[in-house]
């Protein structure tokens, strides 16, 4: 066994676990030393029992000299110890853990640390962490005592245990795999002494250090494995360059026959994405742009490039509903110039052994599907793909051109982080004449006044409106979410008699789902309620009002996303966002959303206010995660950044970090 063995490899008691431990991606040895703890109690304070005061959190060492089940008058089981030192007794007292009497023995050796409290007018230890004292050093007890992350069956106990049976037993085999120049520069401790401190530490300084040092590493062999992969599509794959100039002419006639003048930033783009396409190495470029910023047009005179150059091109979206949208999209600005259409999604599939351009969910990847001349591959929302559906769609063709889009607003810095092996393009303007989203953050006792102006803007000016809830049902343990079930009875039966009200949300079958938004586009509903289901890929122009409910359940970021889903026509439009909240920090934080109309700017506030978390409320699916650093530490990911440009141009003379990127970069073969 090393470090590297698969858990379901090890002895029974490992292979019992493994599925809980997934949760926490734990998955190998080595993984248990780089789930790193999210605090510290501090139990450092060791003291005589004679000298013990009420409220002190401290550790007492000594001698059990007694240890009962006893029942309370209620008939509540308690656990009543008494430990002895050279200086006194003291009782210990611990409720409904009958099983303590088996563990803990008279004349056992004990480490007890806990809270000092009165307890039946005597002076007693309550509900202490312990360990039975060996000729180990204490991990549970009278040290700063490391707290896990943890999930059912998983206890932080369990886990400091095998941690610390892993750091005893392969701490030596760690070899410094960073130059001595970069730990110099960025005044880096050891490897081998940060792993072992940042679980077991003498000091939060020394935990900190640590901490630095594995983040520095995280965020460092991440853009060494990004440069790395770049490196390597530039240099190994053969593409299919495309004529640009030749077609110029026709390009010029098809952005002619458009409704609508392209902005300086769409134009940017184009040039950039022609720039690769006219390459000998394929394409791959991440587009970036807010909701309504013109990706789908963009991705279409690709497509369209890509037919006049003889080539088919797939377009794969992660819903059916955004499939659906992008095919008739596509369809309306692509069917004039003679060009098939096809669409393959789980409950429908039609043209698809006939098409120039074949648009669609994972369905795409069927087998059954003919590629005859696969040239372009273009990836909507790419972050819900894994890298194993990327390589699947990219191996339908001779290494053809990919383009990923995302809405999902990324500071630059972390795009170049989390994506290093793609070529950034940003669409940061938005379609001419497109009027700005005014938004409002409505405090509850406006709640009614909203709805009323809500029903007006609806009859007098013929609009509609989303009314976007966080649940489809009523959570036992978040009552006060708005769960949209029960908010569209609330609404249909209460507030909004007199007008249609529409339900859709993702359990709906996909036939349910068109059937609503098609009803809703036609104009027949004039409020959709619905889950964040809308957040990509429903375009309905009428619809100029949009109130989120139980808003500070969202990220900034993803509040944008869904703000994105009016303002599409020439009504002037409105984002209503309701919370019960009363935090002011939460407040100050959906207050942001009043002032700011640009993606990425929300997006690093949003970091800075409230850390990443699950990145923009959408789990990046294909990319592992920072587990120790954090994207909203800016500063670091520069500088790292840096370091891994400079040295990447000679990092073959550093063999001990190739080989430490080589098990990196076998981690991110398979999706998450």
């Amino acid at each position: 066994m090393n470090l590297q063995s698969p858990l379901t490899t090890a002895g029974h008691i490992y292979k019992l676990y493994a599925r809980r431990l997934e949760k926490l991606e734990i998955k190998t040895f080595e993984d248990f030393l780089y789930h790193i703890p999210s605090r510290y109690a501090d139990f450092s304070l060791i003291s005589k029992i004679n000298r013990v005061q009420v409220g002190e959190v401290v550790t007492i060492q000594g001698t059990v000299s007694e240890i009962t089940n006893e029942f309370t008058k209620n008939f509540k089981r308690l656990q009543k110890a008494e430990i002895t030192d050279d200086s006194g007794s003291i009782e210990v007292v611990w409720f409904n853990q009958p099983y303590l009497t088996k563990v803990i023995h008279v004349q056992d050796k004990i480490s007890l640390s806990g809270e000092i409290t009165w307890f039946s007018r005597k002076l007693v230890m309550q509900s202490p962490e312990y360990e039975i004292i060996y000729n180990l050093p204490t991990i549970h007890t009278g040290r700063l005592v490391p707290i896990y992350p943890e999930t059912r069956g998983i206890s932080s106990k369990w886990l400091r245990r095998q941690v610390y049976r892993l750091i005893q037993e392969y701490l030596n085999t760690f070899i410094e795999y960073l130059p001595d120049s970069t730990i110099a520069n960025h005044s880096l401790i050891a490897i081998n002494k940060a792993i072992e401190q940042i679980h077991f530490p003498q000091t939060l300084a020394d935990a900190e250090k640590s901490r630095q040092r594995l983040a520095f590493d995280e965020l460092f062999l991440l853009q060494l494995s990004g440069l790395e992969r770049k490196m390597n599509w530039n240099r190994n794959l053969a593409g299919n360059p495309y004529s640009v100039n030749k077609f110029k002419n026709e390009i010029a006639k098809f952005l002619n026959k458009l409704p609508f003048t392209l902005t300086n930033a769409q134009k940017r783009v184009l040039e950039e994405i022609f720039k690769d396409l006219a390459m000998a190495k394929p394409m791959n470029r991440l587009l970036e742009g807010d909701v309504g910023s013109g990706k789908t047009v963009v991705s279409a005179i690709t497509m369209f490039l890509s037919h006049l150059n003889g080539f088919q091109s797939v377009l794969m979206a992660p819903t059916e509903i955004l499939a659906q949208q992008h095919f008739k999209t596509v369809s309306q600005l692509l069917t004039p110039f003679k060009i098939n259409i096809g669409i393959a999604t789980g409950s429908q599939k039609t043209k698809i052994n006939d098409f120039d351009v074949l648009i669609g969910t994972h369905a795409v990847l069927e087998k059954g599907i003919n590629f005859e001349k696969l040239g372009l591959v273009v990836i909507d929302e790419q972050q819900r793909f894994g890298v194993e559906q990327r390589a699947i769609i990219r191996s339908k063709g001779k290494n053809p051109h990919l383009l990923t889009m995302t809405a999902t607003p990324i500071p630059r810095t972390i795009a170049l982080t989390l994506y290093g092996d793609l070529d950034l393009s940003v669409l940061d303007q938005m379609p001419i004449g497109r009027k700005q989203i005014k938004t409002w953050l409505v405090p509850p006792k406006k709640r009614n006044g909203a709805y009323s102006w809500i029903e007006k803007q609806i009859k007098d000016i013929k609009s509609q409106a989303f009314i976007v809830c966080p649940f489809i049902e009523e959570s036992e343990t978040m009552q006060t979410v708005k769960a949209a079930n029960n908010e569209f009875e609330n609404l249909k039966g209460n507030v909004f008699k007199n007008l249609n009200v529409g339900l859709l949300h993702g359990k709906m079958k996909a036939k349910e789902k068109e059937k609503v938004l098609e009803k809703f586009r036609n104009g027949k509903t004039d409020i959709l309620v619905a889950t964040p289901i809308v957040e990509v890929g429903i375009d309905i122009p009428n619809a100029a009002i949009i109130v989120i409910e139980a808003a500070d359940r969202f990220g900034l970021a993803q509040l944008h996303q869904l703000r994105g889903r009016v303002g599409r026509g020439d009504k002037q439009s409105y984002c209503l966002l309701f919370t019960e909240s009363t935090s002011l920090q939460t407040l100050e934080r959906l207050k942001a959303m009043e002032k700011h109309n640009v993606g990425s700017e929300l997006a690093e506030l949003d970091l800075q206010l409230r850390g990443p978390g699950e990145i923009y409320g959408t789990a990046q699916h294909g990319r592992k995660m920072l587990k120790i650093a954090s994207f909203s530490d800016f500063e670091l990911i520069k500088k790292v950044r840096k370091e891994a440009e400079k040295l990447f141009p000679n990092l073959k003379n550093y063999p001990k970090l190739l080989e430490k990127l080589k098990t990196v970069n076998l981690k991110q073969v398979s999706p998450d």
